[in-house]
């Protein structure tokens, strides 16, 4: 702990309770006030933390975000209102609470975005409410918008986000010098808000005590219209709003979402390892050693369903359509185990034409589906230029989720351009980059990588690359390619890897994994990459990466019958129907389906089929 306590500027809305409910006096010394003033405390360094207006952490460079923990919203938030006497086309002004600063320039971005140039001036928090008259609209925002009556015209400005992105919207965030905060801090700031959100009903009876109303109402709110995780949807929402005011002109920089570090949860040894695995408890590296080298395949397998279980009481099994395009087979790698790479200069190697794409993206939407996975080879001669130009002619032309180029692709195009891998990120991103696959992490372990792909990246710069991208808000999946020699502490050491950045930034959304496919490859099959060693491996993630929510089944190397077995060893995703694919396919992979026989497969599991995109979220 440190010697003196951490100030804290807390804001006193009732939305922020549940984060502030249990700081520990003793290692907290706390204000509480209105959002902006957050930010000043934070700024003049009167604070060393704040919970403050995120509009605020991009005007301040420097600054580290606690992981995990947010003030947001997916549609109303009931507490940010665009109240008036007219339409909003039609006012002309439009006063600013001046409590506000994510929120008022969301009113801005809003407003600039639906053809609206109304004039600006702030009032007083205490005024807001009262501000709008005539042709004047107000911004309205916390505790006061529960009192707000009379008003012809309100609009709740995070449904209007929502609506016009798809995404939530973060207001604020816990925010501090690099050097304020320790993972022990951290972690009492995470225990105050699992403390909150348990107390939630009785946090809205003493608000609605204190100052009048219907403590339901109050209840209401903080369950159904706040939410409090900063995992990847969240992070995606803030990168989008971060984009879009600098495009705007509305924030200088585009900043990135720097994270502090945290320390890794340490799990004991436990004698019975796998009840507790599969009660959600976590498991160490020593007590996954051991299930995977001893525990029945049967119990395993009912651990991880009892974990998927949990997590997925809805019953459902998600999938996914979409195609995987391959731009190039040109490679510079030269991993042992791909058989669909070309060196440079080959004559069979390719660069696909727009015209060609154009083909294959006008097919994948004709057959309903939503996302392109675009992923190649190490080209020497595509530069950065030529993806943002390919990625901006995609999203505007197709209506198709890009969910596109591994990290060893993003690492190429770093070193190609003598650029971090941050700014090649953010440019792709604001090229319309939607998302990142987690291909090329075979085994995150550099003695495996050395022996089977040399020259690619290491495992260290595929994590980098992942790091920043949730720093930026793109989800990513994760993967595991097995069946390479590896030992059990390599194996366990790669989902490790994923399970420590995974607590750190929350990016990764799903994990697949499968078995190396050795047919005509350089790199000969010398290992265990049979379907009973597929599914050991399957629920041992499972119940090891107890922070990653999806884990997708790899019935296209493993088959359809095998993919649904899976979906009992923790599984559920089904994975894509794959319009096309063309490199597994390659090493001896050749099961193909539609979605009428995903959806069988998932029904004959004994479960219910809903199509995805790639956030995981339900779609027609």
């Amino acid at each position: 702990m440190n010697s003196r306590r951490i100030r804290l500027a807390a804001v006193s809305f009732l939305n922020a309770r549940p984060i502030t409910y249990a700081l520990d006096p003793e290692r907290f010394e706390v204000t509480f006030t209105e959002p902006s003033v957050c930010a000043d405390l934070l700024a003049a360094g009167q604070a060393d933390c704040g919970l403050i207006p995120v509009a605020s952490y991009a005007a301040q460079p420097g600054l580290r975000v606690v992981p995990g923990i947010a003030i947001a919203a997916r549609g109303a938030v009931k507490t940010v209102l665009l109240v008036g006497a007219v339409p909003w086309p039609r006012m002309a002004e439009i006063a600013l609470d001046d409590a506000s600063r994510t929120s008022a320039l969301l009113c801005k971005l809003l407003s600039r975005a639906q053809g609206f140039a109304p004039n600006y001036l702030r009032v007083d928090h205490a005024e807001a409410a009262r501000a709008a008259r005539g042709d004047r609209g107000a911004l309205v925002i916390g505790d006061a918008a529960f009192d707000l009556s009379g008003y012809p015209y309100v609009y709740d400005l995070g449904a209007e986000w929502t609506r016009a992105t798809g995404l939530p919207f973060v207001y604020a965030v816990w925010a501090g010098r690099p050097d304020a905060l320790a993972p022990a801090d951290i972690a009492a700031l995470q225990r105050s808000l699992a403390a909150g959100l348990a107390a939630r009903g009785t946090i809205a009876r003493a608000f609605a005590e204190g100052r009048g109303g219907d403590a339901k109402i109050f209840e209401r709110y903080l369950h159904n219209h706040i939410r409090y995780a900063l995992g990847s949807d969240e992070l995606a929402g803030l990168s989008e709003y971060f984009l879009r005011c600098h495009r705007a002109g509305l924030c200088e920089r585009l900043p990135e979402i720097a994270f502090y570090e945290t320390a890794p949860v340490r799990a004991r040894v436990r004698r019975d390892a796998l009840s507790a695995a599969a009660a959600g408890e976590r498991l160490c590296d020593q007590d996954a050693i051991n299930l995977y080298e001893s525990a029945p395949l049967g119990e395993l397998g009912c651990a991880a369903d009892a974990r998927r279980h949990a997590l997925h009481k809805d019953g459902v099994v998600t999938y996914i359509i979409d195609r995987n395009v391959n731009y190039t087979n040109v490679c510079v790698t030269r991993c042992k185990f791909c058989n669909f790479y070309r060196p440079p200069g080959h004559p069979e190697g390719y660069v696909l034409s727009r015209e060609v794409l154009a083909q294959k993206f006008r097919e994948t939407v004709a057959l309903g589906g939503v996302q392109v996975l675009l992923q190649g080879g190490l080209h020497p001669d595509l530069r950065i230029e030529w993806y943002e130009d390919l990625f901006r002619w995609i999203k505007s032309n197709f209506p198709l989720i890009l969910h596109a180029l591994s990290p060893a692709e993003i690492t190429h195009i770093a070193q190609l351009e003598g650029l971090s891998v941050e700014k090649v990120l953010e440019r792709l991103h604001a090229a319309g980059l939607d998302s990142v696959p987690g291909g090329g992490a075979e085994i995150l372990d550099d003695a495996v990588r050395t022996e089977v792909s040399p020259l690619k990246c290491t495992t260290d710069e595929w994590l980098a690359v992942m790091r920043a991208a949730h720093q930026l808000g793109l989800p990513s999946s994760s993967t595991m390619v097995f069946g390479f020699g590896e030992t059990s502490q390599q194996l366990t050491g790669h989902l490790g890897r994923l399970r420590t950045l995974q607590d750190q930034t929350g990016g990764f959304v799903s994990f697949f994994c499968w078995p190396f496919q050795s047919e005509g490859t350089r790199l000969k099959k010398r290992d265990d990459t049979s379907a009973a060693r597929y599914l050991r491996v399957q629920a041992l993630a499972r119940l090891y990466l107890d922070n990653i929510p999806h884990f997708g089944v790899s019935w296209p190397t493993m088959g359809p019958d095998v993919g649904q077995v899976a979906l009992r060893y923790g599984g559920n995703d089904f994975g894509s129907v794959m319009i096309e694919e063309n490199v597994v396919s390659t090493a001896g992979a050749h099961f193909m389906m539609d979605a009428a026989a995903i959806e069988r497969q998932i029904r004959g599991a004994g479960f219910i089929p809903r199509r995805r995109n790639n956030r995981y979220q339900y779609i027609s």
